[in-house]
């Protein structure tokens, strides 16, 4: 038999007990916007990352540490230009981004008049804090296969790509604390930033 007390107060405690229920079935922990779990890297864009680093350390150069964030950005560029072809390969160059995706569309021609929608897209496609930016590599023919090797070597014959490898001219005051990479059949590319990024990326593609 229930306390007089207990009693008058059980729909009182039956509503309680009811929420605590539903309570229990709620995680509050939240997962930073920043991450993303299925991110990662294939065995050809590790193969690029170390042969950036190494050629940086033959340099004196620190190492970079991989960024989710410029990973991202790097990762959706090439399969934006494989797939959407917002590179004409003469009017537009391989910095631009078709009208086909969730973000700014552009053509980044050799006057560089379109240059704040490059270094800006880090922060529209991935919420990242500073502007990126990127060397690419690559051909509209769909037959071409771009590769690491191959990449860095085209890379390090052009004056303006190999200085942002290795912080020269321009680049000289900068150091960088981020870099991504995206490697996708016809094309790569790969970010680099002055502000590091806290989210790295560690999982393996399969």
């Amino acid at each position: 038999m229930l306390h007089p007390l207990l009693k008058r107060n059980s729909s009182l405690l039956l509503s309680l007990a009811l929420l605590l229920t539903l309570m229990a079935g709620f995680s509050f922990k939240q997962t930073p916007a920043e991450e993303n779990p299925e991110l990662c890297l294939s065995t050809e864009e590790h193969r690029l990352y170390d042969l950036i680093m190494a050629y940086r350390k033959q340099k004196r150069l620190p190492a970079i540490k991989i960024s989710a964030a410029l990973t991202q950005v790097a990762q959706t560029h090439v399969r934006d230009l494989s797939i959407n072809k917002p590179s004409d390969g003469d009017a537009c160059n391989m910095h631009s981004w078709s009208s086909k995706g969730n973000w700014t569309a552009c053509c980044y021609d050799r006057k560089h008049t379109q240059s704040q929608c490059m270094w800006s897209k880090p922060k529209e496609i991935a919420g990242f804090a500073a502007d990126g930016f990127e060397i690419a590599y690559g051909s509209i023919d769909n037959n071409f296969v771009a590769t690491p090797d191959a990449a860095l070597a085209s890379w390090k014959k052009s004056p303006g790509h190999h200085a942002v490898i290795v912080n020269s001219d321009i680049w000289k005051q900068r150091t960088w604390k981020a870099i991504g990479i995206g490697v996708y059949k016809n094309y790569i590319c790969v970010w680099v930033a002055s502000t590091e990024d806290k989210n790295t990326v560690v999982k393996k593609c399969e």
